[in-house]
């Protein structure tokens, strides 16, 4: 009997031993691939929960070392596309479709959690002590906590691993177990090149100006044919033919002021409001370029919600601001301690409060991103 629990005792000790030497070597096979690659390139699938809201974005991601990075989120509802940039300049978040950026100094993406970066990654799965970890049929899993200082409901993460040592699948876990964020890779190159104005905010908004600059080209050209072949007909045809001619024109007029400056229909408001909070005042004033929304809400946590139309600028336009890069919802959002800053839906919001923390300040954010999306 002793010889049998002796034995036992052994098969344990070495079965545990196996255990901890995979945990090791997955974690150091996974560390090389970050730390030895010169750059990258990603591209995936993201989903957000929001309350009952769920975004979906379509994410690419490259990577250089010297800190360059370039993500670019496309919401998959509306289109909407949005760049994260970082270069030796600073941080950028770019919304291509206006022409326009904010640019800050920021720790981004070291001060936070990202389930999109690889080093991130790495960096939550190494500093716990406490991590879990599994043996799959498909490869390796990792429980680990994750640091989300502007949403402490979001505690830990899963990152699925396949057999060659490279995550395909992040879940991030609210308190509860639910989960909140989902990342799903689809390609992960590890020796991608890029060119040396890649990382340039510049190449970001030239290519934006180079497509309006094509579907501009392409609309002058068809209505081109559209009077030569008119010229062709009677005098009644041509009359018929100006007359339908007119109708494209009319159309591209409007897409070109619609791109250009939105309207307000309806005022939006916060789908939360903290404790004792009020609204007390809402104003619309005209301005040159559309219209602005000013509502005031007071009591403990008073704050000043402005809605405006966004307008395209026609050259790069670039606002100096700090803080830090958020997704809220439908939109990445620039926060600081006591505003945020974001366009969605060729509107742009400004929440200021001297007295709410950020983090409740981001509450009453993400409950006006709850808000449908549409084209």
């Amino acid at each position: 009997m002793k010889k049998i629990f002796l034995c036992l005792i052994l098969v344990c000790l070495i079965l545990t031993g196996c255990g901890k030497k995979d945990e090791k070597t997955v974690l150091k096979e996974f560390q090389e691939k970050v730390t030895n690659a010169k750059s990258y390139y990603l591209s995936g699938s993201m989903e957000l929960v929001n309350n009952e809201d769920v975004y979906t974005y379509d994410i690419s991601v490259s990577y250089e070392e010297d800190n360059h990075y370039k993500i670019e989120l496309i919401n998959v509802i509306n289109d909407h596309k949005q760049v994260i940039l970082r270069n030796e300049e600073g941080v950028y978040v770019v919304t291509p479709s206006l022409n326009k950026s904010f640019k800050f100094q920021s720790d981004w993406p070291y001060n936070n959690s990202q389930v999109y970066l690889l080093a991130s990654l790495l960096d939550d799965i190494s500093n716990d002590e406490n991590r879990l970890f599994e043996v799959t049929s498909e490869g390796y899993i990792f429980t680990s906590t994750v640091n989300y200082p502007n949403n402490d409901k979001l505690v830990n993460q899963k990152v699925y691993f396949d057999k060659d040592y490279l995550p395909t699948k992040v879940e991030v876990m609210d308190v509860d177990g639910n989960v909140q964020i989902k990342m799903a890779f689809e390609k992960i190159d590890l020796k991608t090149e890029f060119n040396d104005t890649y990382f340039d905010l510049n190449s970001i908004l030239n290519t934006q100006e180079q497509k309006n600059e094509t579907n501009s080209e392409n609309t002058s050209s068809d209505s081109s044919n559209n009077t030569d072949n008119s010229n062709n007909n009677t005098n009644q045809n041509v009359n018929e033919n100006n007359n339908e001619a007119q109708e494209p024109s009319d159309e591209n007029d409007s897409t070109e002021s619609t791109k250009e400056t939105a309207t307000i229909d309806d005022i939006i408001y916060p789908m939360y409001l903290p404790v004792n909070t009020y609204l007390t005042n809402q104003e619309r004033v005209s301005t040159d370029d559309g219209e602005r929304l000013i509502l005031t809400f007071t009591g403990d946590s008073s704050f000043v919600l402005v809605e405006e139309t966004a307008v395209y600028s026609d050259s790069p336009e670039i606002i100096p601001t700090y803080g830090d890069v958020e997704l809220i919802g439908s939109s990445l959002a620039v926060i600081n301690d006591n505003s945020a800053n974001w366009f969605n839906n060729g509107i742009e919001y400004y929440i200021v409060s001297d007295v709410m923390s950020s983090s409740e300040l981001l509450n009453v954010v993400r409950s006006i991103s709850v808000l449908p999306v549409s084209k």
